[in-house]
């Protein structure tokens, strides 16, 4: 989803600068689509950010927006112990975090889709 933009994409300038903001304009998505299957905690939620998409997030990103959804109700939060190691803060989504993430994934598709049809042209004859 969020692996669109090559890494080439992200140098320095105007289009950088507009290619990260891109990006973490999508990570409210991309973070609530993590947790779609289940509950994960912070370092689970950045794996599966990282292998889905290539999307490299830090864990300073990551807890604000983590707190900000729980916040605004769209994630739940529990304390588990783990086996080994200190307790874990895993997340899920509440029902209105699902409601919210597939609002979102239809925006993002339709979005896209346009976009897609505008740029074609600037695109044609471009190695990918």
């Amino acid at each position: 989803m969020l692996g669109m933009l090559p890494n080439s994409a992200i140098g320095n300038g105007a289009v950088g600068g507009w290619s990260a903001q891109l990006r973490k304009g999508c990570l409210e998505l991309a973070i609530l689509a993590s947790l779609w299957d289940g509950q994960r905690y912070g370092l689970g939620i950045l794996r599966v950010l990282a292998e889905t998409s290539s999307l490299q997030v830090a864990e300073g990103t990551l807890y604000p927006i983590l707190a900000r959804l729980k916040a605004d109700g769209l994630l739940q939060s529990e304390w588990v112990e783990a086996e080994a190691g200190h307790p874990r803060k895993y997340y899920r989504l509440t029902v209105s975090g699902r409601r919210r993430a597939r609002e979102m994934a239809e925006a993002w598709r339709e979005l896209s889709s346009n976009l897609s049809a505008v740029i074609q042209p600037l695109l044609k004859g471009v190695a990918r």
